[in-house]
Protein backbone atom coordinates (compact mmCIF):
# COMPACT_ATOMS: atom_id res chain seq x y z
CA UNK A 1 0.00 0.00 0.00
CA UNK A 2 1.52 3.32 -0.65
CA UNK A 3 1.45 6.42 1.42
CA UNK A 4 -0.84 8.20 -0.73
CA UNK A 5 -3.18 5.76 -0.15
CA UNK A 6 -2.76 5.77 3.50
CA UNK A 7 -2.71 9.77 3.84
CA UNK A 8 -6.68 9.54 2.19
CA UNK A 9 -8.01 7.12 4.27
CA UNK A 10 -9.72 8.78 7.33
CA UNK A 11 -8.87 8.12 10.72
CA UNK A 12 -11.28 5.76 11.64
CA UNK A 13 -10.75 3.65 8.73
CA UNK A 14 -6.76 3.55 9.15
CA UNK A 15 -7.64 2.09 12.75
CA UNK A 16 -10.10 -0.61 11.61
CA UNK A 17 -7.51 -1.19 8.49
CA UNK A 18 -4.64 -1.44 11.00
CA UNK A 19 -6.68 -4.25 13.33
CA UNK A 20 -7.07 -5.96 9.85
CA UNK A 21 -3.83 -5.85 9.19
CA UNK A 22 -2.52 -7.10 12.04
CA UNK A 23 -4.79 -10.21 12.36
CA UNK A 24 -3.84 -10.58 8.91
CA UNK A 25 -0.26 -10.59 10.27
CA UNK A 26 -0.62 -13.48 12.78
CA UNK A 27 -2.10 -15.29 10.49
CA UNK A 28 1.12 -15.34 8.20
CA UNK A 29 3.39 -16.04 11.06
CA UNK A 30 0.93 -19.25 11.74
CA UNK A 31 0.57 -20.40 8.40
CA UNK A 32 4.53 -19.12 8.48
CA UNK A 33 5.48 -21.81 10.80
CA UNK A 34 3.25 -24.31 9.40
CA UNK A 35 5.45 -24.26 6.27
CA UNK A 36 2.41 -23.51 4.34
CA UNK A 37 3.59 -20.48 3.50
CA UNK A 38 5.18 -19.69 0.15
CA UNK A 39 5.73 -15.96 -0.09
CA UNK A 40 7.26 -14.88 3.12
CA UNK A 41 7.93 -11.60 1.75
CA UNK A 42 4.57 -11.36 2.96
CA UNK A 43 5.36 -10.57 6.12
CA UNK A 44 7.63 -8.16 5.87
CA UNK A 45 5.35 -6.09 3.01
CA UNK A 46 2.48 -6.54 5.99
CA UNK A 47 4.62 -5.23 8.43
CA UNK A 48 5.92 -2.36 6.89
CA UNK A 49 2.16 -1.15 5.66
CA UNK A 50 1.14 -1.24 9.79
CA UNK A 51 4.07 1.24 10.64
CA UNK A 52 3.43 3.62 7.73
CA UNK A 53 -0.28 3.18 8.87
CA UNK A 54 0.50 4.22 12.63
CA UNK A 55 2.65 6.87 11.33
CA UNK A 56 0.46 8.80 9.52
CA UNK A 57 -2.02 8.21 12.81
CA UNK A 58 0.59 9.33 15.05
CA UNK A 59 1.55 12.79 12.56
CA UNK A 60 -2.29 13.58 12.28
CA UNK A 61 -2.42 13.04 16.27
CA UNK A 62 0.66 15.59 16.72
CA UNK A 63 -0.73 18.03 14.11
CA UNK A 64 -4.02 18.35 16.26
CA UNK A 65 -4.57 20.98 18.24
CA UNK A 66 -3.87 20.40 21.96
CA UNK A 67 -6.33 21.88 24.43
CA UNK A 68 -4.77 23.73 27.43
CA UNK A 69 -4.43 21.33 30.68
CA UNK A 70 -4.89 23.78 33.86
Amino acid sequence: MKITEIREMKDIELVKRIEEEEQNLVDLRFQNELKNLTNTAKLDIVKKDIAKMKTVLRERELKAPVADKD
